[in-house]
């Protein structure tokens, strides 16, 4: 999928509430400003439904019987999903206010609230979540391009990305200077780098652990 296409799929507001009346009250009130909606009663329904991968966010009620939306909240971050939080509560306290914000959490509303308030919190939410996908999106691209690089490859974008000139790479990777102009040509157009620093930039964004393998 192309950045584009991420950037332009319709969000998806989840919410999970255990009382009915709320849930369909929050439901209609995003339905009503154009925004798709899937509510659930418990965190668990919410974690056996097949949900689409589409941007979005989470409204949560905070206190639930079973999993709370702060017990989902920890899951989610432990499992590698930033899906942006917007948490509803009747009974929050500051304590349970900074546990949810620190932990990534877009607004903490206490119930009653203002329907523009929760709406603004979710266009936030929503903001940050195509954000994020693009980023992520990004990212892919510049894996994808490095893993078609070959190991000579790899180790002049790991030198040139480190401000080594090419006689200096040449002589610590014991090839000649011809040898190395050739192979950083072909990294910028495996890269689809238009220029150095663009080259960097992308190098830069590589997981750690692969930019570790050419060092």
């Amino acid at each position: 999928m192309s950045i584009a296409a991420v950037q332009t799929e319709e969000p998806l507001v989840v919410i999970v509430d255990d009382d009915d009346e709320v849930r369909t009250s929050l439901e209609e009130l995003m339905l009503s400003v154009g925004l798709d909606a899937a509510s659930f009663a418990s965190t668990r329904e919410m974690l056996e439904a097949d949900l689409p991968e589409r941007p979005g966010c989470l409204v949560l009620d905070v206190r639930m019987p079973g999993s709370s939306g702060l017990d989902l909240q920890h899951h989610m971050v432990a499992t590698g999903n930033a899906k942006p939080i917007v948490f509803l509560s009747g009974h929050g306290d500051i304590p349970m206010t900074v546990q949810a914000m620190k932990a990534g959490a877009v607004d903490f509303l206490t119930k009653p609230f203002r329907d523009q308030s929760l709406l603004d919190a979710v266009t936030i939410g929503i903001e940050r979540d195509v954000a994020r996908r693009a980023d992520s999106q990004i990212l892919k691209q510049h894996v994808d391009r490095y893993e078609t690089l070959t190991r000579r490859e790899r180790e002049v974008l790991g030198h040139v990305a480190r401000g080594r000139l090419n006689k200096q790479i040449a002589f610590d990777l014991g090839i000649s200077e011809v040898t190395v102009k050739l192979h950083r040509s072909s990294v910028m157009k495996k890269m689809e780098a238009a220029s150095i620093g663009e080259l960097i930039r992308a190098w830069e964004r590589l997981p750690a652990a692969l930019r570790e393998r050419t060092t």
